[in-house]
């Protein structure tokens, strides 16, 4: 049976090896970017390459034939500037005004846990109230207009911490004096989880949903940090000495990995760096 055509609107650090995974899984898939310079790696990586952008309305190529698709997949962060929930808000306004002319009946939204405050405990996915971001609260918008559409159902991923690959902190290392709230827990995910997690969504058909999507153990800064210095062969990073308390918040996964019957291929973000 041939497989759905999937569309994915930003192909970038994730989006493009996450189009690429679903190449070699059998579906059809077209590809975003807003830079011409890329479209031949679209291309090169099987995938149908277009140029749209989002700014705030929708230009590029033609939104109509992009979106002739099952599902959409939408995987464009809020930009940083001053008015960018105004601006967000703008640019899936006329994102959503486009999909009403289109076949696109399932909709995966790239979020991230940064629509959480810190609450100084565990959250799950009822906890996003109030985010202290303007990115989260910019998110979060954009979540329940989503949502709310009844012409598709769109399923709500929150991702942690992108790591895996380049995004490697020892990068960050020789720029950091000291480690900053060194016993505040991180959220952090690997590349690799996150296209597997959004490749099962679309198997099993998941619609409807909010996850949030973070590795089960939650290093402390001074941890990871100090475990990637070691590995990179630097001198330990002194800790800071404040004695304020950061507030955090530790990102509960358990909807998602019963939903999905999921088993992280990186469980403990310490254990990936080598």
């Amino acid at each position: 049976m041939k497989k759905e055509t999937i569309t994915i609107l930003g192909c970038g650090w994730l989006g493009l090896p996450l189009a690429q995974a679903l190449v070699k899984e059998g579906y059809s898939v077209k590809g975003s970017t807003t830079r011409e310079e890329k479209l031949e790696a679209l291309h090169d990586a099987g995938v149908e390459p277009w140029l749209v952008r989002l700014d705030p309305e929708v230009n590029g190529d033609d939104i109509v034939a992009f979106l002739q698709s099952d599902t959409l997949i939408v995987n464009i962060p809020p930009l940083r500037r001053d008015d960018i929930v105004e601006y967000h808000i703008e640019q899936f306004s006329s994102l959503i005004d486009a999909l009403g002319q289109s076949p696109v009946r399932s909709v995966l939204l790239v979020s991230s846990t940064s629509v959480y405050p810190a609450l100084n405990r565990e959250v799950t996915e009822e906890d996003a109230v109030d985010p202290e971001s303007l990115a989260g609260q910019a998110l979060l918008l954009v979540e329940e207009m989503l949502m709310q559409e009844s012409a598709f159902q769109t399923t709500v991923l929150r991702f942690g911490g992108l790591i895996g690959y380049d995004r490697n902190p020892a990068k960050y290392l020789a720029t950091m004096a000291e480690i900053a709230h060194p016993d505040q827990p991180m959220n952090l995910i690997h590349r690799d989880d996150c296209i597997r997690i959004i490749t099962e969504i679309i198997r099993l058909k998941q619609w409807g949903e909010v996850f949030n999507a973070c590795s089960p153990l939650h290093p402390l800064r001074k941890e990871y940090y100090g475990r990637a210095a070691e590995i990179a062969g630097l001198p330990a990073i002194p800790l800071s000495q404040s004695v304020e308390t950061a507030p955090y918040k530790v990102v509960n996964s358990e909807k998602l990995i019963s939903a999905l019957h999921y088993h992280f291929l990186y469980p403990d973000p310490v254990v990936q760096l080598g």
